[in-house]
């Protein structure tokens, strides 16, 4: 998955088209969520699910739609030759999924948050008591990127009327 990840990442950088960059980002944020369920962090994976690869994902396609691309023409042109390697990565994807989860290959070293103190104190306790103490700056400044995103978003509409 990691492996995956990193893929996807290095095509997302690299390509040219902002559609297939936002569907390499999904892939990007999907298999991060993967590893946090192979890290037994299942809300984390929910969460990164829900607002990454849905909310913010939604964001971006809106701010390509408004920005109204001609990418009608190059899209008729590039499906066809598409569909093998597609389906041929779809199913490797699948595959390599079930053969992580089938085996536990990934176990990983037990570090200060085990799985029975997880579990004493409560993911979601857990989570909240790290983000707002440990990791509080980050936490800000994902905050404050996110509004100047928005604000970007506006000005990029506002501009077109």
């Amino acid at each position: 998955m990691a492996a995956v990840s990193v893929t996807a990442a290095v095509y997302l950088i690299f390509e040219k088209n902002p559609v297939y960059s936002a569907l390499y980002l999904i892939l990007t944020l999907v298999s991060i969520a993967a590893l946090y369920i192979l890290l037994e962090a299942q809300f984390i994976a929910a969460v990164q699910i829900i607002v990454y690869a849905g909310a913010i994902m939604v964001l971006f396609l809106f701010v390509i739609m408004l920005l109204s691309l001609n990418i009608k023409e190059e899209l008729k042109d590039a499906i066809p030759f598409q569909k093998i390697p597609a389906l041929f990565m779809g199913i490797l994807l699948f595959s390599v999924l079930c053969i992580i989860l089938k085996s536990k290959l990934l176990q990983g070293k037990q570090g200060e948050y085990t799985s029975a103190y997880v579990t004493s104190v409560g993911n979601t306790k857990l989570i909240g008591n790290l983000l707002f103490t440990d990791y509080l700056l980050p936490f800000e400044i994902t905050s404050i990127l996110l509004f100047v995103a928005a604000i970007g978003a506006i000005m990029l509409a506002k501009r077109k009327l």
